[in-house]
């Protein structure tokens, strides 16, 4: 992303934190689909994942005024809140599932009918990176990092999953998320 993006979307925020409902817009329109795809990976439901988008938004319209530049980029703080509602959804679906004892299918994804080809380009690149990035991981980082990412699940769950103590899941995800924005930060470059 160039400055000139990121200093584009701090404009944005600072037009939404003034309840500007166009600038909400063009931001929506910006990073919907790339949420929405985000959502659907951890949650597996296309309903889910609009739900999550809406949420995110919805946040953003309240909190704009909390963003802080010198904490991050936009579209970094839009993907951890989008993380976090998708797992926080993920686990009330999960034990909902678990006390009904009912299995939710996966629905599958429509692609967008008013595709953006610049869009699509951008959101294939991003995913390449991340998945290059993610191969260059020691597997045993990388299957922490997938569990707790894709999986929603918690460090005790994944500790419990791989038979590993709490105090090496924790550090294994520290050292693979270094490793991943090292990688990801060279990508951009």
């Amino acid at each position: 992303m160039t400055t000139q993006q990121s200093l584009n979307e701090i404009l944005l925020l600072e037009r939404i934190s003034e309840q500007d409902k166009t600038a909400l817009s063009e931001l929506y329109d910006r990073y919907a689909r790339v949420l929405h795809a985000l959502s659907f990976k951890i949650l597996g439901s296309v309903e889910e994942a609009e739900e999550v988008v809406l949420d995110v938004f919805s946040q953003v319209w309240r909190t704009a005024k909390s963003y802080k530049p010198s904490r991050g980029r936009v579209d970094a703080w839009l993907f951890a809140i989008a993380r976090s509602r998708a797992l926080d959804r993920l686990r009330v679906l999960q034990r909902l599932a678990r006390s009904a004892t009912a299995s939710v299918d996966a629905a599958l994804m429509q692609p967008s009918l008013l595709s953006n080809p610049e869009e699509d380009l951008l959101i294939t690149e991003r995913r390449v990176q991340v998945l290059a990035a993610l191969e260059l991981l020691p597997p045993e980082q990388r299957q922490v990092v997938e569990l707790a990412y894709y999986k929603g699940l918690t460090h005790v769950e994944i500790a419990a999953h791989t038979g590993k103590s709490l105090g090496t899941v924790k550090t294994r995800i520290r050292l693979g998320l270094e490793k991943l924005r090292s990688a990801l930060e060279k990508e951009q470059r």
